[in-house]
């Protein structure tokens, strides 16, 4: 019986331990899960769960993954070859430097959290679609992977006038355990504000009061408190028609679900960079990526210059948002 003790960064937890944990799981293997603050919910299939740690860390070397039979999110160069005889492009993937998020199936299963969590408590009139935004320090970077006020305002309209209800999901980071990005970013109280014309400066969250159907996430959360933030949000989730995400840990949490998923990956994003983490040089997928092992129905925009959302352009993350999300009937 095999015991799981680690506290890396959220997105790493979630594609490496917990299929790890849920492999051995079904295969009557897993004695207990330690891990971090809030993270139970996730491991709903282990009788088990020790909530130990009341951090994270972006230190893999100390993080306990070097337990796990894949402990690094970029995978092994040659991983490519373990599907030699399943897939036909695994020679474009193979050998690839540093590794193109390929990893090594062969004990790693997802849980169904879609099917786990449904239910008829946390719903809505209309269909959902969740925005996952952050604006956190990027490895002593200020923030730079973000939806602007701008754009938040164009998604908004678009998709409430369109027959959707928008929740929307930015942490403030005083909801789970840090890692120290998110630390640095809570120390500095980054706020997300722009000067928006009739209005005056006003942040991201004042922005949603101004649209009758769109939520924050918080609010959500607080009508619900004889459930955990991480409860709600897996129980919201599992009803939600599809998500919008910018890039990291929060999208690859929208991932889990498999509804249609349309992410931002763009400037110092290490998916948006690295090469053939998404297609090789012939505009084959690389389908044993991690993402669309998680979720083959994800949309990732790759913007490495970050062109699309510094110039207050948008027209083409824009239109990729109405393809996703037509208007309901």
């Amino acid at each position: 019986m095999i015991t799981i003790d680690n506290n890396p960064e959220f997105g790493i937890e979630l594609v490496l331990t917990i299929p790890y944990a849920h492999w051995l799981h079904k295969n009557n293997q897993l004695e207990k899960v330690i891990t971090s603050e809030g993270m139970k919910p996730f491991y709903y299939f282990s009788d088990d769960v020790q909530e130990k740690y009341n951090h994270r860390t972006i230190d893999n070397s100390v993080s306990g993954l070097k337990s796990l039979p894949n402990d690094w999110i970029y995978g092994n160069v040659n991983n490519a070859k373990l599907y030699s005889e399943s897939w036909e492009h695994w020679k474009n993937f193979y050998d690839i430097e540093k590794g193109c998020g390929i990893l090594n199936y062969k004990q790693w299963d997802m849980p169904n959290y879609n099917e786990h969590y449904k239910n008829d408590e946390i719903t809505f009139d209309k269909p959902i679609v969740v925005i996952s935004n952050r604006y956190n320090f990027e490895h002593g970077h200020k923030p730079v992977g973000y939806f602007d006020i701008k754009c938040l305002s164009e998604m908004f309209y678009y998709l409430t006038e369109s027959g959707y209800t928008v929740i929307y999901k930015r942490p403030k980071n005083t909801e789970f355990p840090l890692d120290q990005n998110e630390i640095n970013s809570y120390m500095n109280n980054f706020e997300l504000t722009d000067d928006v014309e009739d209005l005056g400066v006003i942040s991201d969250y004042k922005l949603t009061e101004y649209y009758d159907d769109v939520h924050l996430l918080d609010d959500v959360v607080n009508k619900y408190p004889q459930y955990t933030y991480n409860e709600v949000q897996l129980k919201l989730f599992a009803n939600t028609d599809g998500f919008i995400g910018m890039g990291g840990g929060s999208t690859l949490l929208l991932c889990l679900f498999q509804k249609p998923t349309l992410a931002y990956y763009g400037r110092r994003m290490v998916e948006a960079n690295r090469k053939y983490f998404w297609k090789d040089e012939f505009g084959n997928k690389n389908i044993k990526n991690y993402h669309y092992m998680i979720n083959p129905n994800i949309k990732p925009f790759i913007d490495v210059d970050g062109k699309d959302m510094v110039e207050n352009n948008y027209g083409e993350f824009l239109n990729l948002v109405k393809e996703t999300f037509n208007e309901t009937d």
